[in-house]
C-alpha cells in the first residue's frame, strides 16, 4: 500500500533547522529507502508561492497564496508499505527527531492512503 503523508508545521522556531536535525533526517530517509519503504520526498515552499486552484459554481477560480491557514505545509513523503500502521511508524520517528533535535519545532502529519488499480473492480 502506498501512503503520502504531508507534514505541517504548526510553531516554527525562530532559528534554521539545527545540522544535528538535518543529518538526523538523512539518515533515517537512507534507512526508509533502503528498506523500500520511502518511495518520493521533499521540502515544499512557503504558500507565499503557491496557488490555489478551485471549481465553485460552476467557475474555475485561482487563489494565489499565501492561504490564511496557521498551519504551513512544509514537505511531503511517498511510503509503500504494508500498513498503515508501519506508515504511522516511520512519521512517528521522523517527528521523534524533530522533537529531539529543534527545541520549539511543532508540527503535525497527515498520512493518507493513494489508491492504486487494485482498489478497483475491473472495467465494466
Amino acid at each position: 500500500m502506498r501512503y503520502l503523508i504531508t507534514l505541517k508545521a504548526t510553531k516554527q522556531p525562530a532559528t534554521p533547522p539545527p545540522a544535528d536535525l538535518m543529518e538526523a533526517i538523512a539518515k533515517l530517509g537512507e534507512e526508509a529507502a533502503k528498506a523500500g519503504a520511502m518511495l518520493d520526498n521533499g521540502g515544499l515552499a512557503p504558500s507565499s508561492e503557491g496557488a490555489r486552484v478551485a471549481l465553485a459554481e460552476g467557475r474555475i477560480g485561482v487563489t494565489d497564496g499565501p492561504f490564511t491557514e496557521a498551519k504551513e505545509l512544509v514537505s511531503y513523503v511517498i511510503y509503500q508499505v504494508r500498513s498503515k500502521e508501519e506508515a504511522v511508524e516511520w512519521v512517528s520517528r521522523f517527528l521523534r527527531l524533530h522533537r529531539d533535535h529543534w527545541a520549539g519545532w511543532e508540527g503535525e502529519a497527515d498520512v493518507l492512503r493513494v489508491f492504486g488499480p487494485e482498489d478497483f473492480g475491473p472495467p465494466a
